[in-house]
């Protein structure tokens, strides 16, 4: 009732206003331009990428791993509703922080989908968890076929055992499909800073918030009991959403 109390005081002074203007002999000005907020994306300092209106009453971070069957039902049941009924309007604003429950393969996704633009962060992310049972399939396939090669790449420094896994999962080539260079995809996967900025946000998951499992979900700075879009909805509504 009141957003709707204001928008009609809004709209009376704006009839009012054009119709002086109109007396006056001068041209009502143009209303102010709706922000996109979905399509307003930032990298935070705590090494999140946050999409939507930085002062949103409602801050939802999400601590996910790619290749976590539950962050990927998330991804398919809940963000495109998250994203049309709350990000778009400016009511909340959603932060993906990466949580790398499934170790290596965790790592080398992140560093890849970290590698392209902010504003291609969230277009990615939605690709790879699409994609997530064919990452997965390799991935079994891999350790039952080649399980000695694959303990082997574990005992390698990070910037080359996430290339290695990379390369076996194909996700090199499919990074080249979402218009990220084969050369700079290699060169994120080898990025030191990187791989320490994502190592912090993780150490930081567990200091700050008690992260333990993916996906773990922060609203407005609190740890809420929800694993999943039916029982986060009703959170962001008792915070103002």
């Amino acid at each position: 009732m009141r957003a709707q109390l204001t928008i009609a005081g809004a709209l009376a002074l704006a009839l009012a206003g054009g119709a002086s203007a109109q007396q006056a002999g001068k041209p009502a000005g143009k209303p102010a331009a709706t922000p996109d907020w979905a399509a307003t994306v930032v990298i935070t300092p705590q090494g999140g990428f946050r999409q939507g209106n930085p002062d949103a009453p409602v801050k939802l971070v999400e601590y996910g791993s790619r290749s976590c069957p539950a962050c990927g039902r998330f991804a398919t049941e809940g963000v495109p509703a998250l994203r049309r009924d709350f990000i778009a309007n400016g009511k909340v604003s959603y932060e993906y922080r990466d949580y790398l429950i499934h170790g290596p393969p965790d790592l080398a996704m992140a560093l890849l989908n970290q590698c392209v633009a902010p504003a291609r962060f969230f277009p990615v992310l939605d690709a790879i968890y699409a994609n997530q049972q064919r990452f997965e399939d390799k991935l079994m396939a891999l350790v039952k076929n080649q399980p000695q090669q694959v303990e082997a790449w574990q005992k390698l420094p990070a910037p080359q055992m996430a290339t290695r896994l990379a390369e076996a999962l194909g996700l090199i080539a499919f990074m080249k499909t979402q218009g990220l260079p084969e050369a700079k995809a290699r060169q994120c996967l080898a990025d030191a800073k990187l791989i320490e900025r994502i190592a912090k946000t993780n150490a930081d998951a567990v200091k700050i918030h008690q992260v333990q499992g993916t996906p773990t979900f922060i609203v407005n700075g609190r740890k809420v009991s929800a694993f999943n879009w039916e029982r986060l909805l009703p959170e962001l509504w008792a915070n103002g959403a």
